[in-house]
């Protein structure tokens, strides 16, 4: 391609078309059944499968540990992971803005081509459509994902059990603070970055060494306690957690104290929430942390029955480290627009 930034033509279907996909995507997506270049990609997969899809318009396009290219890429491969799956093949879908610069667009392409290997996924469809200026800001990308279910029962919202422990698998607020300081140009004492990172490689290892999973869920916008709230009342159970053993780092607390956030109502882009039966809880705290992404994994409460509990069915209760509770409500309006 000689042009250096996007015009009306590559989205025309003709040669220009054809260029900005034999130059660069299939430059950083190359892979036999996405080169066969037919209309639909065909794909082999056995028994039940999850499927999930996403668009993603996050501002601004680069950020202290990801960017949008490898955040469309973590973002789906971790939402079909929570089903107990393992994901296998993305599609993506680009909206672009005329006149973006083809270096920019091409750091993007590269970044998603990395983040599907390491991933473990291959994007196997796409499409691409260029609007005038002014109709889109510079970039919004969809992905789809595909996985094969290898958990048996798939984890699910409404699996909560009283007894059932809640770890998560690392610190909260990371990716939503970074969005938002970045943004805004911010600048706190300690660097902030995002989490934003693959997680399937995480979920497989717990069905194979730890199984008997209930619940699998990556609290991305709304954060933990509005995910949290979310499963509990799935499950129709209240689920109690202990803020001392909630995860953030010093650098989130203090950025969320400055700016008046809860670090707990912050989007995650590399975390999960993981709920299991008791016994199981040891061992699924051990896996996580034994992986690359899961250094900072902990227990921070357990699942109650909501008859003669301390809450409502579907509440979530927190005890803070005065020993005294307060309920963890599930947020109420857009804290940060744009987030993922």
């Amino acid at each position: 391609m000689t042009a250096e930034t996007l015009l009306l033509d590559y989205g025309s279907g003709g040669r220009a078309s054809q260029r900005l996909i034999a130059d660069l995507f299939f430059k950083h997506f190359d892979n036999p059944l996405l080169s066969a270049m037919n209309d639909a990609a065909i794909l082999d997969l056995q028994g039940p499968v999850a499927m999930s899809t996403d668009s993603y318009t996050v501002d601004p396009l680069f950020f202290p540990g990801g960017d949008i290219g490898s955040l469309a890429v973590h973002g789906t491969v971790n939402d079909v992971a929570m089903m107990g799956a393992k994901p296998k093949y993305l599609s993506c879908g680009f909206i672009l803005e005329e006149g973006l610069s083809m270096e920019l667009l091409e750091r993007i392409v590269t970044s998603m081509g990395l983040a599907a290997r390491e991933a473990g996924v291959l994007i196997v469809t796409g499409d691409t459509k260029v609007v005038p200026r002014g109709c889109v800001d510079k970039v919004f990308i969809n992905t789809t994902g595909v996985g094969e279910i290898i958990a048996n029962p798939a984890p699910a919202g409404n699996r909560a059990n009283p007894g059932d422990v809640i770890l998560v698998s690392g610190t909260m607020g990371d990716h939503g603070l970074t969005i938002l300081s970045h943004r805004e140009g911010l600048s706190f004492a300690t660097d902030i970055a995002s989490d934003s990172a693959p997680l399937a490689h995480m979920v497989e290892k717990l069905v194979y060494e730890v199984g008997d999973i209930s619940v699998l869920r990556d609290p991305t916008r709304g954060g933990l306690a509005t995910t949290l709230n979310e499963i509990a009342g799935q499950s129709g159970t209240v689920f109690k957690v202990r803020e001392a053993d909630i995860p953030v780092r010093e650098s989130v607390k203090n950025g969320c104290s400055f700016l008046g956030l809860d670090p707990l109502y912050l989007a995650n882009e590399g975390k999960l929430i993981c709920i299991v039966p008791q016994e199981k809880a040891e061992k699924a705290l051990e896996v996580i942390r034994s992986l690359q992404y899961g250094g900072d994994a902990a227990i921070i409460g357990e699942v109650l029955s909501a008859e003669g509990g301390p809450a409502k069915a579907g509440q979530v209760v927190m005890e803070t480290p005065l020993g005294g509770h307060r309920l963890l409500n599930m947020l109420e309006g857009e804290q940060l627009p744009r987030i993922c």
